[in-house]
C-alpha cells in the first residue's frame, strides 16, 4: 500500500469568515483521517494510526479552537464520537511507540536475553490484540455511521444549519483573522501559566503542558496562513521542539503503566527483572531529557508572537 502524501497546509484567507474558516479546518483534517485509515487497517506501517489518531486530535482541537463562536451543543456530539475513535486508537498507538522505540532502542543492550526475549513476545502479543480491537472499531457499524454523517455534515456546513440565535449566526459571517489571534493569545497563555514552573514539574504537570502546547501548534498551524509565514513557521519549529521533547518524557513515564498491563500475572523473574531493568535504562534517559529542555523552553516562552504583529 502506497501512504498517503505529506500533509499539506491548511490555506486560509484573510477574507474568509469564521464560518469558511471552520469548514476548511474541518475538511482539510477530515480528508487527513479518511486517507491514513486504510493504512492503519492493513498494519502495514504504524504511521497510519499514529497519523490517523493526529487527524482526531486536530479535528477535536478545532471544534475546541472554535467554541466562542459554535455553541458546545452543536459540536458535543461530534466531539464525543471523535473521542470514542481516538481512544480506541491509544493503546495501540502506545505499543506501536513501545516497540519500535522503547524496545528497539535497548535492544541486546541490557545483558538479560531471556527477560528481553519474553517481554518482547508479549509485547507483540498484546500488539496483535490491539490490532484486532482497531479492526473490529474500523468496520463497525459505529464508526461507519460517524464517517458517513460527519462528512455530510462538513458538507452541508450542519453548524449552520440548526437553530441558533441571530446574533451567532452574524458572528459567524465576521472575519477569521481577529477571531484567531484571540484563539492563538489565549492558548499561548495557558502554556506560558501551565509551564511556568519547568524545571520542578511532575511527570503529570509535564503531561498536561504537553496537551496545551499541542492545542497551541494545532492552532498555529490552522491559522498559519493568516499571519507572516515566516515568522510563524519559526515559531511553530521552537515549539515543535519544546513539545518533542515532552513527548519523549510522556513516553517514559507511561512505560511502567504499560509493563503493568504486559507482565499481570507474570512470575518469571528472568523477565520481572529485565522489566525493571527496561524502567531504570528509560529513567536515566529521562533525566537526561528533562535537563536538555530548560533551554528551548526558555527561548520559545521568550519569543514574541507572530500574530501579534498583523
Amino acid at each position: 500500500m502506497t501512504l498517503p502524501p505529506v500533509r499539506k497546509a491548511i490555506v486560509l484567507s484573510p477574507r474568509q469568515s469564521i464560518n469558511e474558516a471552520f469548514e476548511a479546518i474541518l475538511r482539510h483534517n477530515f480528508d487527513d483521517l479518511l486517507n491514513w485509515i486504510p493504512v492503519a487497517y492493513s498494519r502495514e506501517d504504524i504511521e497510519g494510526v499514529h497519523q490517523s489518531r493526529v487527524a482526531l486530535r486536530r479535528l477535536r482541537s478545532a471544534v475546541s479552537a472554535f467554541r466562542k463562536a459554535i455553541p458546545r451543543t452543536i459540536t458535543d456530539p461530534w466531539n464525543e464520537e471523535m473521542r470514542w475513535v481516538a481512544g480506541e486508537f491509544g493503546p495501540t498507538r502506545d505499543l506501536d511507540v513501545f516497540i519500535a522505540e522503547g524496545l528497539e532502542e535497548v535492544k541486546g543492550k541490557i545483558p538479560m536475553p531471556e527477560g528481553e526475549k519474553r517481554v518482547r513476545e508479549l509485547a507483540f502479543q498484546h500488539q496483535d490484540a490491539a490490532y484486532a480491537r482497531l479492526h473490529t472499531l474500523i468496520d463497525s457499524d459505529r464508526y461507519k455511521t460517524f464517517v458517513t454523517h460527519f462528512d455530510q455534515w462538513i458538507r452541508v456546513h450542519g453548524w449552520f444549519q440548526v437553530d441558533m440565535p441571530s446574533e451567532t449566526r452574524a458572528y459567524l459571517g465576521t472575519g477569521i483573522v481577529r477571531y484567531a489571534k484571540r484563539v492563538l493569545s489565549k492558548r499561548m497563555c495557558v502554556v506560558l501559566a501551565t509551564g511556568a514552573s519547568l524545571e520542578t514539574m511532575s511527570d503529570t504537570e509535564l503531561h498536561q503542558l504537553r496537551i496545551e502546547c499541542k492545542k497551541l501548534r494545532y492552532a498555529t498551524e490552522f491559522f498559519a496562513a493568516l499571519f507572516d509565514s515566516k515568522s510563524m513557521t519559526e515559531f511553530s519549529a521552537q515549539l515543535k521542539e519544546v513539545q518533542g521533547l515532552l513527548g519523549t518524557l510522556n513516553d517514559v513515564a507511561v512505560m511502567p503503566h504499560l509493563l503493568d498491563g504486559l507482565l499481570e500475572g507474570e512470575k518469571d523473574p528472568n523477565v520481572l527483572h529485565y522489566a525493571g531493568a527496561l524502567i531504570g535504562w528509560r529513567s536515566y534517559q529521562s533525566a537526561d531529557i528533562r535537563k536538555q529542555l530548560v533551554a528551548p523552553w526558555k527561548v520559545f516562552s521568550r519569543t514574541a508572537s507572530p500574530w501579534q504583529k498583523r
